[in-house]
This record gives C-alpha cells, structure tokens and sequence, in this order.
C-alpha cells in the first residue's frame, strides 16, 4: 500500500495555508474546501481539477482550524450539513455556510483560538485557544462550559469516540478528561517535546500524538503506549486518522507517511511541500488532502492495497484497475471499473468491490455481477461461504452473491460507522455485532431474515468485549461465537441456546487475536506471543479436561513482537508482524479432514485417519467428537488411545443402563450439563435417578425439594444426608431437613430395597420398549 500524490505547479492560496479540510458532506466524494493566511475559501473539484473562490474574509480573520459539521448520524442524515465552524486568531470561531457566508461569529478565547471540533452527532462544539481554556459550545453556537483551563496554549483537541471524554495537549503531556465532573481524568506524559498534534479515531479507539520530539506515537485510550515512531527529522506537525481506523497518515516538513493503526509505515513521500500543517481524509478513506507550508494543497491516493486467498493475489494499481495474478500459473487479468474503488474483500472463491456508486461481486473474472449501491461510503465488507455483508453510513445489508438483497439488521442506537472487522461478524446464517453502547453486550442475528435469533436476548458477557468471531461450518443449530474480552481471555458460546442461559466456556488467556478457519471450525490465535491452534474447541462443552490435549502450539521465537492473525485459509495461517511484514505458518491438514469425517458420520475412516497419524492431539479430538455425536464405540477406542482409562470405564458403564433416556441423561451428566440431565430423567419418569444425581453432587436441597415434590424417596434423600453428615462428624443444622427428619425413619434395607425396585422398573419398561419397536419395524 503506498500513497501517489499528486500537486499542482502554482499554488493557489497566497503565503501558506494554515487548515483545510474534506468536507464530510459531499455527495461524490470529490470535492475540498481549503482556507489561509491570504483570507481565502477554495473550493478544489478533484474530477475536473478546477479551483474556485468560494469567499473573500474579512482582513481581520486569520484562519488556524477548519471542521465540517458531521454528515450523518448513525443511519440519519443531518439537516445542518452544510455549514463548518472555522476559527481565528481574533479569538472568534466563525459558523459559516458552504456558500461562504458567515452565519454567526463568537467571542471565544483571549488569543488565537487554536482549534475546533464538532462532535460525531454534531450536538456540540469544542474550542481550545491560546490562553490555555477549553470550551463547548451548543451547535448554534452558546457557551456550555469551560472545560479546563491551564496556564499554557491548547494546540490540539479531540472528542472521544462516543463524544464524552475530550483529549487535549498540555505542553508535553497528553489530558483525558470525562464530561462528567466526577470522572477520574486520565493524564501522562506523552513526548519530550511540545505535542502539536493529536486526534482520537471512533472505530479503533486508539489516539494518536505528535510533536516537536518529532516523533508520532499510537495510544490506547487508558494511556497505555502502543507504538513510538523513530525521530523524524523535523516536528510532527500533522496528522490523521482515516474513518475506518485501518490506517494513518503523519505530516511533517517535505514529509508525508502512510501507516497502519499498528504504527508500522507503509509508504514515505518526499514532496517539495514545506511543512504539512494539516491532514483530512475524504469521507470513503481513499483520498487525503494536506495543506502545506509553501501555499499548495497536496492531494494523495491510496493504491497498492493487496487481497489474497488461495492462489490468487490482487492489487489496486490504480484508483480504478485491479490486477488479479493467479500464482499457479502466472495469468494476470486487469479489472477496470467505472468508480473509484473503496473497499474490497476475496475470500470463498469470490471478489467483492465496493466503488463509490456500485458494488461488483466477481466469481470468474470476465462477468462480474453489478449492482447500485444507495450510499457510497462503504465502510466494511465481510464475506461467508453463501453471502456477503455491507456496512455503509446508512445501515448493514447482506447480499447474496448474486446480488439479492438478503436483509437489513437494524437495533436501537445503531452506528454502523464505527463498525469494524472486529466487531461484526458474519457466518452462512448468523450476523453477530457488539453492541457500541455496553459493550459486554453481542447482539445476534438471523442472517436471511434480519430479524433477532431466538428471543431477542442478546448474549451478555461479565467483561467488555475486544473481538468476535462466528464459526463458519456445520449446521446453524451447532453455531458457535468465540470472543475476546478486555482482560484477553478468549471464551466460547453457542449462539442458539433455546431459552437457556448460555453457557460461556473459557478456552484460552492472553489472547490478542483470532481466526477461525474457512472449511472447518478450528480456531487459531496468538496466544502470549506464541501461534496456537484449537483443534475441535467445541469440545469444551463435551469434555473441558480434553481441551489442552487437543491443542497445537508453535513457538513464537520465529514472530517479531506483537503478530496479528490476518486469516486462516486451508492449511496456511497468515499473520502481519509487529514491523509490518507478513509471515505464513503451516497446520496439518488432519483435524480438518477429522472435522469432514465427523460431519458426515465417517467413523471408521476417523479411526483409520488417527491410526496412520499417531498424534494424540487427533486421538482427544476424536473421543470429543465421537461423544458429542453419541458414537460411543469410537469414543471408547480414542478414549484408550490417549490412555483415559476411567473414561473408557465410564463408556462401559453408559452401556448397560437400561434405558436410552437414562443412558443420555448420563451422557448429559459427563459433558457437565447437571440441569438437563435432571430433567431428561424427570421427563422420562425416572424420578429416583433424577434424586440420586443430586444426591452424587451433594446438591442435598435440591435432592430433598425433588423428594418431597414428588412423595417418593424423602428417606432416601434423608439417610444419604446423615451418613455425609457423620462421615465429617457434624450435626444437621438445616431447618428443612430438621423438619423431615422427625417424622420419617432411615432404614437402609428398606431403602436399597426400594432401589432395586425402581431399577427393575427401568429395566422393565426399557424391555417393553425394546419389544414394541421391533414387532412395529416387522410391521
């Protein structure tokens, strides 16, 4: 990826331009509008290169900053999109309307103000001036508050992602503050010089800093540094978040750098520009505008980006061309497109480009499907294996690939511009997304019909949530989510769970990224620096004590510092190191195609599969899997392969119940489901079974309540309670059980006789069963 910049011979404003900035309510995405020293407004037309005049200021305002009322909010439009505030070194801020008329003009600040900031819903104003205060302001324009006031200049501002926390610079040092005043203020030395530049992203939530150290760095928003630039050779005096949060872009003098969110660098311009002093994304985050030094604007491009999956790699080598290489044979095709590209995903055989006005989705590479697109800001596009999601300004919409609109998810508060691949996903049936406004909340839909799954609950996890993912094969019954949360552990849930509390399994700890697999569901991660991959991590919810036996870990002495997983293609596992650099690593191709067996009941070719490659790894996923599908010949043999003895006894024991619904109440209780296999056995009528598993937990009030409620085995539960009790030498002192105990006299040749008898019954009516089901087969 790299930036191709492009200037023009003369420049337009007289002495330098001191702030220009994209408007954020175009309609094609090629328009800007730039101010100076020289008391000018242009407006510069990318499409036919022409420059005009918008206004001539007055001779005594002198422009320093320059924003644009927001577009949009969440999915609706503003109806005040067409003014921006633009302040001054009078200690004015100016509303003024596109046309260049200056509808209101405010006493600000004592001194320059030096910056300006609309929120993202556009409901406030904040100003920071030279004698050191920050102030809001209401959209028309009537002072708030006084934020903070300090004793030296504010040069830099931004609102935090969602518009209640301010990020402003205080010399060398870096403020948080909360718009609540009880709120604790976050505040830390950020650089050894004065920092000149700062600005916080929505999506990714990380701030980026720069100054006169001449050094840029990436925080998160407690603090915490997460990349420290090299020295450059001059001040850091601009730079910028694209909207999506994926990338940066850092101005200095004669400099202009291109940078992942990681902090890396992709690309470095050398233009003859003087100092950058200000940076603006267009609103689709392919084009960047700098305002320069020596009186010109700089405008620059995105291309080069890079897609890969399989043997297929593709370029953007111009705005409008991609080249497709396939690297088998070397055939190279050129795509050309009418628009502008924005955004485009490959993956499931599949090529979706996303342009400024059409969206195109290629299977082969000389017919590609087209369709309009309502808004042309895309902002993300994820791909399944039968469909494809869009998120634009406007909302979510999932596409089949031959460009049907499937359906629309909407929920209240929804913001489908701060949406990322780390807070949306997409399988063939589900769309998972975190929830903005709490995020311990993943809200779940129906991928065909946009509607809530189940009963509309969504899932709600103790901690925020970092990252999602949804499996992508089996059935939709058998769907499962994995997550990270804030303190990185990664956990595991169904997404169906039928009016159950869901069950949340935890599977790893300190991981920083995840992926699953295209064509099975095994799971990979960089898990404390090292490469490890879940083999069958569904079976967490079959047998927990397998699940570090079905695990693949690669050393992280060959990974760079902090690696990110890109994706998890076949048997090939991408990942982009702490520099930038891409490294590939290898899995074996077994538990996948253990994964294929599974899924259509191959058994005997699962067995012959471990046999050949002898890896006890195989051997823990295939008894998990073998018990998850009730298999119970083929789970005893993998049992006894990786020397689970009291396993294989236990396997034994399932044998010989006498009954199928004892049997899977049983299995129940082995995958530590106690509340269904409860009620598997209340459902069959097996009342005592039912008791005696609570009695084995040492759940005695619950015993005892299951007793009393349906009159049977109150001595049971009681006998059982008093010999607990003087095994440990204690005296009963719950009331309840003192309350039973009084009328009801513990003899324990009646009560083993009693169990045999309901024993026999089971064994009884199971026969019965047995012999009616064979005389209707022979029917």
């Amino acid at each position: 990826m790299r930036l191709k910049t492009s200037l023009l011979k003369e420049s337009k404003h007289i002495l330098f331009v001191v702030m220009e900035h994209i408007c954020v309510g175009w309609t094609t995405a090629d328009e800007l509008y730039s101010s100076s020293e020289d008391h000018q407004i242009l407006k510069w037309n990318l499409l036919t290169s022409e420059t005009s005049l918008i206004v001539k200021l007055p001779e005594e305002i002198y422009p320093t900053d320059f924003h644009w009322f927001p577009k949009t909010v969440g999915v609706k439009k503003q109806a005040q999109a067409e003014i921006f505030v633009l302040t001054s070194t009078d200690g004015k801020f100016h509303l003024t309307s596109k046309m260049g008329r200056i509808e209101k003009s405010v006493e600000a600040h004592k001194g320059a103000v030096l910056a300006g900031r609309w929120n993202y819903d556009g409901t406030a104003l904040i100003t920071a001036g030279e004698d050191g205060q920050i102030k809001i302001w209401s959209k028309s324009g009537m002072l708030r508050s006084t934020l903070a006031s300090q004793g030296s200049p504010v040069y830099s501002v931004a609102w935090g992602p969602d518009s209640d926390r301010i990020l402003y610079t205080s010399g060398r040092q870096l403020i948080i503050k909360p718009l609540q005043p009880s709120a604790k203020i976050i505040q830390w030395k950020a650089h050894d010089g004065v920092i000149l530049k700062v600005d916080w992203n929505s999506v990714n939530d990380l701030i980026l800093s720069g100054g006169e150290d001449c050094k840029y760095k990436v925080w998160d928003s407690f603090g915490h540094l997460l990349h420290c630039s090299l020295s450059h050779d001059y001040p850091v005096t601009s730079l910028s978040w694209a909207p999506d949060g994926e990338v940066f872009a850092v101005g200095s003098f004669n400099t202009l750098r291109l940078c992942d969110k990681t902090g890396w660098s992709y690309a470095l311009e050398k233009p003859n520009t003087g100092s950058v002093f200000s940076l603006a994304w267009s609103a689709d985050g392919t084009q960047l505008a700098g305002a320069c030094g020596n009186g010109h604007v700089i405008f620059a491009h995105v291309v080069e980006q890079h897609w890969e999956w399989k043997n297929f790699v593709i370029t953007l080598t111009k705005r409008r061309t991609m080249q497709v290489r396939n690297v088998l044979n070397d055939a190279v095709d050129l795509l050309e497109f009418r628009d502008r590209v924005i955004k485009a995903s490959l993956a499931y055989g599949h090529l979706v480009v996303a342009t400024s006005l059409q969206c195109y989705v290629y299977k082969n590479w000389n017919t590609p499907l087209i369709f309009d697109l309502k808004e042309g800001t895309v902002s993300l596009i994820l791909q399944a294996e039968k469909h494809f999601l869009l998120v634009d300004g406007a909302g979510l919409y999932t596409f089949s690939y031959e460009g049907r609109l499937i359906s629309s998810p909407k929920f209240p508060g929804m913001r489908p511009d701060i949406l990322n691949a780390q807070s949306v996903s997409l399988s063939n049936d589900t769309i998972a997304i975190r929830d903005k406004s709490d995020e311990k909340v993943i809200l779940l839909f129906d991928a065909l019909t946009g509607k809530a799954l189940g009963d509309g609950k969504p899932l709600t996890h103790k901690q925020e949530v970092l990252e999602i993912a949804l499996d992508q094969c089996g059935p939709s019954t058998d769907r499962k989510i994995a997550l990270i949360d804030k303190n990185r552990d990664l956990y595991l849930t169904t997404v169906r769970h039928l009016g159950r509390e869901p069950k949340i399994c935890k599977i790893g700890s300190m991981v920083h990224s995840m992926a699953w697999n295209d064509a099975a569901n095994i799971l990979c991660g960089i898990q404390d620096n090292q490469l490890t991959v879940w083999y069958y991590p569904s079976v967490v919810f079959t047998d927990k004590e397998l699940l570090l036996k079905t695990l693949y870990i690669k050393d992280g002495s060959e990974f760079r510092r902090a690696p990110q997983v890109l994706n998890y293609i076949g048997t090939k596992v991408t990942l982009r190191q702490g520099d930038g650099s891409l490294v590939y690593s290898s899995v074996l191709p077994f538990p996948a195609l253990l994964h294929e067996y599974s899924i259509s009941a191959r058994w005997e070719d699962a067995l012959r599969l471990c046999c050949y490659a002898k890896d006890q790894s195989l051997w823990a996923c295939l008894a998990g899997m073998a018990m998850a599908n009730r298999e119970l010949t083929t789970a005893e043999m993998a049992y006894a392969a990786i020397g689970e003895l009291p396993r294989v006894q236990y396997i034994n024991f399932l044998r010989e119940q006498p009954s199928k619904e004892s049997s899977l109440a049983h299995m129940l209780l082995f995958s530590g489901q106690v509340q269904e296999a409860e009620a598997a056995f209340l459902q069959a009528g097996l009342i005592y079974q039912a008791i005696q598993v609570n009695i084995d937990l040492y759940n005695w009030e619950r015993a005892l309540e299951l007793a009393v409620k349906h009159k049977t085995h109150v001595d049971t539960v009681l006998a059982y309670r008093e010999k607990f009790l003087q095994k440990f030498s204690r005296k009963e002192t719950n009331k309840r059980f003192l309350q039973y105990s009084e009328g009801v006299e513990v003899d324990w040749e009646k009560i083993q006789a009693k169990i045999e008898m309901e024993l026999s019954k089971e064994r009884e009516r199971a026969a019965n069963t047995s012999v009616r089901s064979s005389v209707a087969s022979r029917r």
